[in-house]
């Protein structure tokens, strides 16, 4: 095969030695994705239990089947069995409710099945996952679930009138019953169109995008100042340079709590050196307006990311060659000067990676967000990944969380679009001069 298409023998090894690249690229990367728009697709809810699985189609859940048609059978009976003018009424719902269960297991498939889960429910045994549920086919479900609501609905009218001793018991049971059919949870681009006009939704995405402007600005500017400091030759220079890495190397949960404590308003030593100086009214302001949050969250971020801007820029900074800086000295170039045309120029290429990464990750920032502020105050400072997070895991609402996930990587993805581009575009005019 290889030889049909004209590959050389080194094309073929290079196939082959970036094979498993590929591979755990797809696993990695390609796959959850994958999955979280295939999950988006449905309405799965782990808190509603006729939602908690996919369901491309109407289901009977057989245990709760098994649990409640006999008991609705034996409550209607007794009912009707009182006679009266009730009897009357009650007997024709106990027939058309007995009528469905006959209907439902002329499916020998379901009759065997009913058969199973009673024997285990009678011994007092667990269902296993695999025999609780039973495909229906939809037209044959919808009109039973129809009849039901009918059922229903005289039941209702019995109870009004006064008609039955124990009305709350069938109507109960007749609920209970309806609930055994599992309607499909597929609802397409259902979730995209409705976050498309959630406000809650722009919120977080505007929140978002303020913090990653502000972050990467500041976190490129001290980032900067830094690597500027410790590419110059001074005593300690080693030790410099690792103690600015601490922060850095410090776990963001760690370094939020840290900081919530710095922005407490009563012992916050940040809060209170702010509030004496004038810079905020009062030390409660950092965490409990929105404004105050979000600076406090841009602070945090930025103490936390510019030794990793300064690293990058620091190797960058070691590939400008002395001799540059040495004759711009002799044209007479001052330090200013020297860092306008000289330094800046050189290190182009190393912002724009360092601003990419950046934007990146602080575009799906979570953690330090959600330990420093949880997303408030009033959702002022609540990122889409907190958003995201809330929706699937607090909400217990996957499809929607899901939905919610593919969005954040379409922004990502837009983003990397954007950089690799800027970036292509750097290199080609970089060999073009």
């Amino acid at each position: 095969m290889f030889k049909r298409i004209g590959l050389t023998k080194e094309s073929r090894t290079a196939y082959v030695l970036i094979l498993p690249a590929v591979l755990l690229i797809c696993a990695i990367a390609i796959w959850p994705v994958m999955r979280s728009i295939w999950i988006s697709l449905y309405d799965i809810r782990l808190n509603d239990p006729t939602k908690s699985e996919i369901h491309t189609v109407y289901a009977l859940d057989m245990e709760k089947y098994a649990e409640t048609l006999p008991i609705l059978l034996k409550t209607l009976e007794t009912e009707a069995g009182a006679g009266g003018r009730a009897g009357t009424e009650l007997e024709p719902l106990r027939l058309k409710t007995e009528q469905i269960r006959k209907e439902l297991e002329t499916d020998p498939a379901i009759k065997d099945r009913y058969e199973q889960i009673d024997r285990l429910l009678y011994d007092f045994k667990p269902v296993p996952e695999q025999l609780k549920y039973m495909k229906l086919d939809n037209d044959k479900a919808a009109r039973m679930k129809s009849e039901l609501s009918v059922i229903r609905s005289s039941l209702v009218q019995l109870k009004e009138k006064g008609m039955m001793k124990r009305p709350d018991d069938a109507i109960g049971l007749t609920n209970a019953l309806q609930g055994t059919f599992i309607e499909p949870n597929f609802v397409g681009l259902d979730h995209y169109k409705k976050f498309l006009t959630d406000s809650r939704l722009w919120q977080s995405i505007g929140n978002t995008s303020l913090f990653t402007v502000y972050a990467v600005s500041m976190e490129m500017l001290f980032g900067l100042l830094i690597a500027l400091l410790i590419n110059r030759s001074f005593r300690g220079r080693g030790l410099v340079r690792a103690a600015v890495l601490i922060p850095w190397a410090t776990p963001t949960a760690i370094s939020a709590m840290i900081w919530h404590f710095l922005y407490d308003g009563q012992n916050g030593i940040v809060a209170k050196l702010f509030a004496e100086t004038g810079f905020i009214p009062q030390m409660s302001t950092l965490l409990s307006t929105k404004s105050g949050a979000m600076f406090s969250i841009v602070l945090a971020d930025t103490w936390k990311t510019s030794p990793f801007v300064a690293l990058l820029l620091l190797a960058g900074l070691q590939t400008i060659s002395g001799s540059l800086y040495e004759a711009a000295q002799v044209d007479g170039a001052n330090r200013w000067k020297q860092f306008i045309h000289i330094t800046l120029p050189s290190l182009k290429t190393t912002i724009l990676v360092a601003v990419m990464f950046r934007t990146l990750d602080a575009f799906r920032v979570f953690d330090l967000i959600y330990v420093l502020t949880g997303g408030g105050p009033a959702n002022s400072t609540e990122s889409i990944s907190i958003y995201a997070y809330k929706t699937m895991f607090s909400e217990l609402n996957f499809g929607a969380g899901s939905a919610l996930s593919v969005i954040v990587f379409l922004c990502i993805a837009i983003i990397c679009m954007i950089y690799v581009k800027i970036l292509g575009a750097d290199a080609v005019s970089k060999r073009g001069s």
